[in-house]
């Protein structure tokens, strides 16, 4: 079964670090565009960052600028979200996706990966 599992999540102080792993099993991820997205409590879900197959970086969110990066392990088919300088507004829980492309957003359905199922949560508080 093809899946993303998404982990690394927890409870961090203001001004914290987390760093959010996205494993794919089944398929390559190096050979995908990866995206991370958030949902806050009461909110929709917005795309976060995104890294192509030729590792392009499209930041989708304006206030993750300079704190949060994307990177990916191609050796170990995993995508990381480095999330620094946490703030209590990046409390949400996180996914990640296989995207036809950074810029149109819309998920590989072929696969029939499951997406926006557990994700992580992260939670900024004091």
């Amino acid at each position: 079964q093809l899946q993303l599992v998404e982990s690394g999540g927890g409870l961090v102080q203001p001004g914290g670090s987390l760093r959010l792993s996205c494993a794919a099993s089944g398929f390559t991820l190096a050979a995908h565009t990866i995206g991370w997205f958030r949902q806050a409590p009461g909110k929709e879900r917005e795309g976060v960052l995104c890294i192509s197959t030729s590792g392009t970086i499209v930041n989708y969110i304006a206030s993750v600028k300079g704190r949060f990066t994307i990177s990916k392990d191609n050796g170990k088919n995993t995508v990381y979200l480095q999330m620094n300088s946490l703030k209590p507004e990046d409390t949400a829980v996180y996914y990640c996706a296989a995207l036809y492309s950074c810029e149109s957003r819309a998920t590989i359905k072929t696969y029939g990966i499951k997406y926006w199922d557990k994700g992580t949560l992260v939670t900024v508080s004091s």
